[in-house]
């Protein structure tokens, strides 16, 4: 909360810049460039994370569960009604994006611990729904899943998984676009209202900041793009399952979070980087790679409370100004 608007910007700016020269060293092989589509996707969803936990204080952990609904949703809706793959990506923001106010409605009256197991009772309700009735006869295969996802298409061009640098540069776009939209909305009227309700709530109800309002806002805007991403990462792979409901990838976003910094934002576009090449390193570990990741989070909240971004901004000479800064 140190950096102003430019400041922040150029920090992307330079993220971005360096991220979107790769291709240019990595573009000729495959898995690194899929770790880098990879790292995208999970940047963005570990963002929109960070802006309803570290700077709206709502502590939900219903985030993976809208970016797996956002996957199924995009995969149904592209093969059952004939939609264009990128078409019904955003359509799957907006399916999840409603979802996400319809979980956001009873967390209203709720504080703290009891946010994070209404939204966590989600998570944990997905996967049966999924696979039972219900969820086979809107079309997503029961427990064995969806096994053909059409790939994306854009005027006639139809995206090839063994030549995945158009999908890094789609997913580039998606990334840079979101996180613009994530700084914007710290910045703006809507930031400072987020962090008067979690700094005191009764106190900024005193104030006129309605906590009904910014709370839905907060979790429709964060659903609707952790759902698009969801749909990207739908017709990238072209398949999906309910195993992305265990507890892996929950504790890779956490990790993300705690190595990038809380509430330091772009600091979950850096931890994402650090956390999925280490992932990918720990990947011959097999069961223990979440074990082991689950280990390093207790030993980063205690030697870097404030991430790698934190950690940043403490070196850095805090820029001199009487007006209030959100990041």
């Amino acid at each position: 909360m140190d950096m102003d608007w430019k400041r922040n910007s150029q920090l992307l700016m330079i993220i971005f810049g360096i991220i979107g020269i790769m291709p240019l060293f990595f573009g000729s092989t495959n898995f690194i460039m899929h770790i880098l589509i990879m790292c995208l996707i999970w940047s963005v969803v570990a963002s929109c994370w960070d802006l309803i936990m570290g700077f709206a204080g709502i502590f939900s952990f219903g985030q993976v569960a809208f970016f797996v609904i956002g996957s199924y949703a995009s995969a149904i809706i592209s093969a059952k009604f004939s939609v264009p793959p990128i078409f019904a990506v955003i359509l799957a923001g907006f399916v999840a994006g409603f979802l996400g106010v319809l979980v956001g409605l009873p967390c209203l009256k709720l504080k703290g611990a009891y946010i994070a197991l209404v939204t966590f009772a989600v998570h944990m309700i997905l996967e049966p729904v999924l696979k039972g009735d219900i969820g086979r006869a809107i079309g997503t295969g029961g427990s064995r899943g969806i096994l053909t996802i059409a790939p994306m298409n854009i005027l006639g061009y139809t995206f090839n998984s063994s030549d995945p640098v158009p999908y890094f540069y789609l997913m580039f776009f998606l990334a840079v676009a979101s996180s613009f939209i994530i700084l914007a909305v710290i910045k703006s009227h809507w930031g400072d209202a987020f962090l008067a309700l979690k700094d005191s709530e009764q106190f900024a109800t005193c104030l006129g900041v309605s906590a009904f309002k910014y709370k839905l806002i907060v979790f429709a805007l964060t659903s609707f793009i952790t759902g698009m991403i969801g749909g990207f990462y739908a017709h990238y792979v072209g398949m999906l399952s309910t195993r992305m409901l265990g507890i892996d990838l929950f504790v890779t976003l956490m990790v993300i979070l705690v190595i990038g910094g809380v509430g330091k934002f772009p600091g979950a576009i850096v931890g994402s980087f650090i956390t999925i090449a280490l992932n990918e390193m720990l990947s011959p570990l097999g069961s223990y790679r979440p074990i082991i990741l689950g280990a390093m989070v207790i030993v980063l909240v205690l030697l870097l409370p404030d991430g790698i971004v934190g950690l940043i901004q403490k070196i850095m000479p805090k820029k001199k100004s009487g007006k209030s800064l959100i990041a």
